[in-house]
């Protein structure tokens, strides 16, 4: 019978055993080979992405690379609401605000762009079961995987613009591979992406069914790993698809409104698409949510959205990276983000007062300063 060890950290306190924020469980294939399975560990807070999470998983994935007994790696979470709902912008919130640790910004970003660079380069196989929530932080976790599983419950999402950040975690590389103007759209609007459009825009590679987690573990360890290790996760999840199908909802409406989201981005000017979008007359419940998203996000955020994008285009992925730091970092010294963030996650009031009132009031000298590197040599140079 094949078992599975689980090897995860706990901790000890007078009321009893505290489970680690990351679990890591090894599971033996039926040829003495091992699929280390990751899964966040927070379930209430949707798993979001906080600097101990990424400490324990980083140096757990070095070790699985150099260990040859390991042949594939799970990224999962605890709980059916999230894969992971984001990074962890309360505890950023909680240090720009206390003044208590002010390298904690710098100190996240770096790390997290780090482990998010690591599994973007992995040399083995990562799956990640990318079913639920997933949002901001959880998109950069899942989208340098190189197999990457929606489910009939996946809800993606990159919504920066609602609490003034932007999309980061690679958000800069990925957004623009998208096809036409799909990337710039989400980004101003933060409209949901599941799983049907996921696939459609290259954030997917295969749709399972939600219920088959612990049968796609069973059949990784019943496979033989003698041959190539990304070939035979190929198979399984291929399988596994296959036998999906009265799962799958074939709706895609990004990809139906492909040709609005064409005609609504091709302006020449930031304040010319607001325009359109504010005059735009429809009954279409998706073209007036995206309207209303667009509206109430920070009109500064629009404009480093769009700037990002731009000056990212033709940049390899170690430099996005370190043109995602510089930009998260300075957004931490301004007090547009925790503004965003207070208001939507911990007043919870709705109501941000935004630096800028429209983007047409946005000065664009000011957007040019969170561009600017705070450091002589960027932390993420040695990617």
């Amino acid at each position: 019978m094949l078992s599975s060890k689980n090897v995860s950290q706990t901790g000890k306190t007078a009321k009893g055993i505290i489970m680690s924020c990351v679990l890591f469980t090894e599971h033996a294939t039926q040829d003495n080979h091992l699929i280390l399975e990751i899964s966040l560990n927070s379930e209430r807070s949707l798993n979001a992405l906080t600097l101990e999470m990424i400490e324990l998983i980083q140096p757990r994935l070095t070790a699985a690379a150099n260990d040859e007994r390991v042949k594939a790696v799970l990224l999962t979470s605890a709980g059916e609401k999230a894969f992971c709902a984001g990074g962890d912008v309360v505890g950023l919130y909680k240090s720009i605000t206390s003044g208590e640790q002010p390298n904690f910004p710098e100190n996240y970003f770096t790390r997290e762009y780090q482990l998010d660079y690591q599994i973007h380069t992995y040399p083995k196989p990562i799956i990640c079961w990318a079913s639920g929530i997933v949002m901001g932080g959880g998109m950069g976790l899942m989208n340098g995987c190189s197999h990457r599983v929606v489910t009939q419950t996946s809800h993606l999402a990159m919504p920066e613009v609602t609490i003034g950040l932007y999309p980061d975690v690679g958000g800069s590389f990925f957004l623009n591979r998208m096809p036409g103007r799909t990337g710039l759209f989400l980004g101003l609007t933060g409209n949901p992406i599941y799983a049907a459009d996921a696939i459609f825009l290259g954030l997917a590679d295969r749709f399972v069914d939600a219920g088959k987690y612990g049968e796609m573990v069973a059949q990784l360890q019943a496979s033989d790993w003698s041959g190539d290790a990304y070939t035979k996760v190929t198979q399984v999840l291929r399988a596994f698809e296959q036998n999906s199908t009265d799962s799958f909802r074939a709706d895609s409406p990004i990809q139906n409104h492909f040709a609005f989201i064409q005609q609504i981005t091709d302006q020449d000017s930031l304040s010319d698409l607001m325009s359109a979008m504010h005059e735009l007359e429809s009954d279409d419940p998706w073209i007036q949510r995206s309207k209303k998203a667009i509206s109430h996000g920070s009109p500064l955020s629009v404009h480093i959205i769009a700037e990002q994008l731009q000056r990212s285009r033709h940049l390899s992925l170690k430099e996005v990276f370190m043109a995602e730091l510089v930009l998260s970092v300075q957004c931490c010294r301004n007090r547009e983000l925790p503004e965003g963030v207070r208001a939507l996650l911990i007043d919870k009031d709705g109501s941000p007062d935004w630096i800028y009132k429209t983007v047409q009031d946005v000065n664009s000298n000011f957007v040019a300063q969170f561009f600017e590197s705070p450091w002589s040599e960027n932390p993420l140079a040695s990617l």
